[in-house]
């Protein structure tokens, strides 16, 4: 017997492009919900031409739309839009990250479609939310990177060295929101019998994540300095080079920690009680001097026995991976994280979601080509070949 998944029965309509949209949806796919994703006959979301890294299909969209249905569809067409409402009287979601005031313009507005389908949820994603002088502005991601202050605490010291975080981070804050509000609304509508709308900014989900940074220069006192792969305010926290040329992470993170690592990582327990660094804020303050002491103490050393003496100090430690050691990690490997998906180009590894539950499997289709599921979706709404047909020359799907 198949092993039921929190979201089996709930239908997901998304007019969804990118990151944000598409990575909250595949996570509610992951839990079992119907994902219809509409896209534009012939073109598609536009996250498919982004790279052809994966066999010819774009990283982005293998990575953030697994497990859905896509359905080509123009819904500047009236018989197209027909069509949306026909989907929508049987869906439970509705999320959309279309252009600023588009879904609107079109009648998908939380008001004008709660009073038609009272139970559908409607979760809206834009840079910047309902509202406010910004409204209208088109953000993407590396834009709300910078909007946010995330940049200006990001990379090296110099005014020149400021850094993008290596993944969609802004996206992938928003996308995650959207899919924990859209949780909660599920749950809110079992005690009320009533949807609810869901206003999600890119701007708002990075100035969360920003807080810590944020409160540092609470009433104008400094931010963050930018210290490139060290923490800005914790020492020492960062990367560290060793004698056999590779490099070494590790992290202090309280006065234990720093006792242990002057005595049984740099063998120099004196160093516990040395004025310039026996507090957090006296470390960072010397972090210049600090690091030299800590360079040339790792100098003879190799990576792995750095490695062991922090493991045997209980220090926080890592390895400075690249993409292709994350490929083969073998922490995923023992954990077996890895499972494959079905795509338009054969087989592809998946790694499992991150928060598994014991009670089920989370649901790990294919990869859909554009407009793949159009004639099935079609047909469950009631449409003959022939009204398929005139749908497909007049170019509504």
């Amino acid at each position: 017997m198949t092993q039921p998944r929190p979201l089996d029965g709930i239908t997901v309509i998304s007019l969804e492009h990118a990151i944000a949209a598409p990575f909250c949806t595949r996570q509610l796919a992951d839990l079992g919900a119907r994902v219809i994703k509409v896209e534009r006959p012939g073109v598609g979301d536009f996250a498919r031409g982004y790279d052809e890294r994966v066999r010819g299909m774009s990283s982005h969209f293998v990575w953030t739309n697994r497990s859905k249905e896509s359905l080509a569809l123009d819904l500047k067409q009236d018989n197209a839009f027909a069509v949306l409402e026909q989907l929508l009287e049987r869906a439970d979601v509705l999320v959309q990250n279309l252009a600023p005031g588009a879904a609107a313009r079109m009648g998908l507005s939380f008001e004008a479609l709660h009073a038609r389908f009272p139970r559908l949820v409607v979760c809206d994603i834009s840079g910047y939310g309902d509202g406010g002088p910004y409204q209208d502005k088109k953000a993407y991601d590396l834009l709300i990177q910078s909007e946010s202050g995330f940049l200006s605490v990001t990379g090296g010291p110099g005014d020149d060295q400021m850094a993008k975080a290596g993944c969609s981070i802004a996206d992938i804050s928003a996308g995650m929101y959207a899919y924990s509000g859209i949780l909660s609304a599920l749950l809110l509508r079992e005690k009320t019998g009533l949807g609810s709308r869901i206003d999600v900014s890119m701007l708002e989900s990075m100035a969360e994540w920003m807080s810590f940074p944020m409160y540092y220069a609470f009433e104008d006192a400094a931010p963050p300095p930018r210290a490139g792969a060290a923490h800005a305010t914790i020492y020492p926290y960062g990367p560290f080079p060793v004698g056999d040329g590779s490099t070494v992470m590790l992290a202090v993170q309280n006065q234990r920690e720093w006792a242990a690592f002057c005595a049984s990582v740099l063998l120099r327990p004196e160093l516990y009680d040395d004025a310039r660094f026996t507090t957090t804020s006296l470390r960072v303050a010397n972090r210049d001097a600090l690091r030299a002491l800590i360079v040339e103490g790792f100098s003879g050393l190799s990576a792995a026995q750095v490695i062991e003496r922090l493991e045997r100090a209980q220090i926080g430690n890592a390895q400075v991976n690249d993409m292709h050691d994350l490929w083969q990690h073998p922490q995923l490997k023992a954990r077996d994280s890895w499972r494959e998906i079905d795509s338009p180009v054969g087989r592809l590894p998946a790694m499992l979601p991150p928060a598994r539950n014991t009670a089920f499997s989370p649901r790990m289709d294919a990869v859909p080509a554009l407009g793949q599921h159009t004639e099935q979706l079609l047909g469950e709404l009631g449409h003959s070949p022939a009204a398929i047909q005139r749908l497909r020359d007049s170019g509504a799907v």
